[in-house]
């Protein structure tokens, strides 16, 4: 099931030698790009690429409805199901799903995030949510983790922020 756009892709770019041997360039022209995008899709998914959208806009109730029409993210690539995971993990915890968002998080880690920067945010936001547990030892482990993975510095501000709350419980 995963490779079906590639062989489609294999297929419409065969068809695409074809119509260029043929001297019907502009159609062969045409089913290059219809192949690049089956190949731009494989890796990934127009559904991710969706919410990635629409969570840049704060419009999770759209991002919810996306990702809910996905069946079976196990079927995706492991990379796009992490990421799938990861989105369903932010949308949930803007709408205040905290149990859902947590083991969306822990899901995504364990399947593999590929960014660091994603792998930061996901474990910043179990921090808070261990910490809003009152179970300050996990809390600070994710912190510090999280810490670790933010090299660009683009999430310092969160946290401090959950430092300045770890030092109030």
């Amino acid at each position: 099931m995963k490779y079906i756009r590639l062989i489609a892709a294999v297929l419409l770019t065969i068809l695409s030698v074809f119509l260029f041997v043929s001297g019907i360039v502009g159609w062969g022209v045409l089913t290059v790009i219809i192949s690049l995008f089956f190949v731009l899709f494989h890796f990934k998914n127009e559904m991710n690429l969706l919410a990635f959208y629409f969570i840049r806009k704060s419009k999770f109730q759209t991002v919810e409805r996306i990702l809910s029409k996905v069946k079976r993210p196990e079927n995706m690539m492991k990379t796009q199901e992490a990421y799938y995971y990861y989105l369903l993990g932010l949308t949930q915890a803007q709408t205040n799903q905290p149990s859902k968002a947590e083991k969306s998080f822990k899901k995504a880690l364990s399947t593999g995030l590929r960014l660091k920067s994603d792998q930061a945010m996901a474990k910043l936001n179990l921090a808070g949510f261990y910490l809003s547990k009152r179970n300050k030892k996990v809390a600070k482990i994710y912190l510090m983790d999280a810490k670790k993975l933010d090299k660009q510095n683009m999430l310092s501000a969160q946290i401090k922020e959950v430092e300045y709350m770890m030092k109030r419980i």
